[in-house]
């Protein structure tokens, strides 16, 4: 799996993750439980991965929805 996208803001992070399910693209979000080590002040990103052979559409598709990418 490769990083698609990293951000403190949950609203980007539920937003890709609903655009890349409705296109049947496989996406997996890390660092979720991070807040309870951190205090859920929101100061350490949660990271979006997708597998390595669907990185270029998901990007794309990302992108045609203005979300920046890493």
């Amino acid at each position: 799996m490769q990083e698609l996208l990293r951000t403190t803001d949950p609203v980007i992070i539920s937003h890709a993750l609903a655009v890349l399910r409705g296109e049947d693209i496989d996406c997996f979000e890390m660092d979720v439980n991070m807040s309870v080590l951190e205090g859920s002040i929101g100061i350490l990103p949660r990271r979006l991965m997708v597998r390595s052979a669907d990185l270029a559409e998901a990007r794309q598709i990302l992108a045609d929805h203005d979300i920046n990418v890493t």
